[in-house]
C-alpha cells in the first residue's frame, strides 16, 4: 500500500485498541489515545525505510536517505543469508527483513527500552520522529516537496513537545499500563509494534504478499509472502486502496476513537 493508506491503518488500529480497552473497563487517557494514534500512524511508515522512494526515505532529508540504503544492503544480506531453496533470487531488500514480525517485536522493544533509559529527551526524540511520519503519511499531498520539510519538522517537534508535557501531568498516561517507578512510556513500544504490523498486514494484501512469519520456514520458503488468494489481492495505490480502503480505514478510526471515549 501507498503511505497515506498505511497511516491511516495504523492510526485506526491504535484508536481499535483504545476502543477494545474501554471496552474491558480499562479506558485509556485521552493523551494517550491521541499520542498512540499518530506514533502509530508515523510507525505504518516505517518498514519502509528499506525503499529508497518511499515516504520515509525523504522524511528526514539526507540523513533518512542514506538511512534508507544501508537499511536495503543489511535486509538484502540477511535475505541472502537466510533464504532457502525456494526462495526467489533478488537483487534488492524491499520487503523483507522490515517488514515482518521479527523486527515490529525488535524496533518496538528497542524504543520502550530508550524510552525508559534515556529520560525527557529520548522520549521527545521519539515523538518527534513519529509526529514527522505521521504528518508526511496524513498529509501526505500538502507535506510533498523539499519546501515543506522544514515546515513538517517545526511541526513535528511543537507536536511532541506539548504531548509531552500533557503526558507527563498525573493521571495523564506517562505511567499507562506500566505503573512501577521508572517505566514511565514503557507503553510507547506498543503503537510501534502494532503500526509496522498494521504495515505487514496491509502489504500482504497487495499483489507480492509480504514475509510476515519470518524466519519461520513455510514448505521450501523461508520469506513466504503471506497474503490472501491472489484473486483477492491488489496493486498499490489502486482504486481498492483509495476508493474502498482508505475510507473505511477512515470509518473505522472514528468509531474507534468515539467508542474509546465512551461516547458509544
Amino acid at each position: 500500500m501507498m503511505g497515506p493508506a498505511h497511516s491511516l491503518s495504523g492510526a485506526a488500529a491504535w484508536l481499535g485498541v483504545g476502543a477494545a480497552a474501554a471496552a474491558a473497563g480499562h479506558t485509556m487517557p485521552w493523551p494517550v489515545l491521541l499520542a498512540g494514534a499518530l506514533i502509530c500512524a508515523g510507525a505504518a511508515l516505517a518498514p519502509d525505510l528499506d525503499h529508497k522512494a518511499a515516504t520515509i526515505s525523504r522524511a528526514f532529508g539526507p540523513l533518512s536517505r542514506w538511512l534508507c540504503e544501508i537499511v536495503d544492503k543489511l535486509s538484502y544480506a540477511v535475505y541472502k543469508a537466510t533464504r532457502k531453496q525456494g526462495d526467489p533470487r533478488r537483487s534488492g531488500g524491499h520487503r523483507t527483513l522490515t517488514h515482518t514480525w521479527l523486527w515490529a517485536v525488535m524496533i518496538g522493544g528497542g524504543a520502550s527500552a530508550l524510552a525508559i533509559t534515556g529520560g525527557r529527551w529520548a522520549v521527545l526524540a521519539l515523538l518527534f520522529v513519529h509526529m514527522v511520519l505521521a504528518i508526511e503519511g496524513l498529509l501526505w499531498r500538502a507535506a510533498r516537496g523539499s519546501s515543506s520539510d522544514v515546515l513538517v519538522w517545526l511541526l513535528a517537534a511543537t507536536s511532541a513537545w506539548i504531548l509531552a508535557g500533557v503526558l507527563d501531568k498525573p493521571g495523564n498516561g506517562s505511567d499507562w499500563l506500566f505503573t512501577e517507578p521508572g517505566q514511565q512510556y514503557l507503553w510507547l513500544g506498543l503503537p510501534i509494534v502494532l503500526g509496522a504490523l498494521v504495515h505487514d498486514i496491509g502489504d500482504a494484501l497487495t499483489v507480492s504478499g509480504c514475509p510476515v512469519l519470518w524466519p519461520i520456514p513455510v514448505g521450501r520458503k523461508r520469506w513466504y509472502p503471506i497474503g490472501p488468494p491472489k484473486a483477492m489481492r491488489f496493486r498499490a495505490g489502486s482504486w481498492v486502496e483509495l476508493k474502498v480502503l482508505m475510507p473505511v480505514f477512515m470509518v473505522l478510526g472514528g468509531v474507534g476513537g468515539a467508542a474509546a471515549l465512551n461516547y458509544i
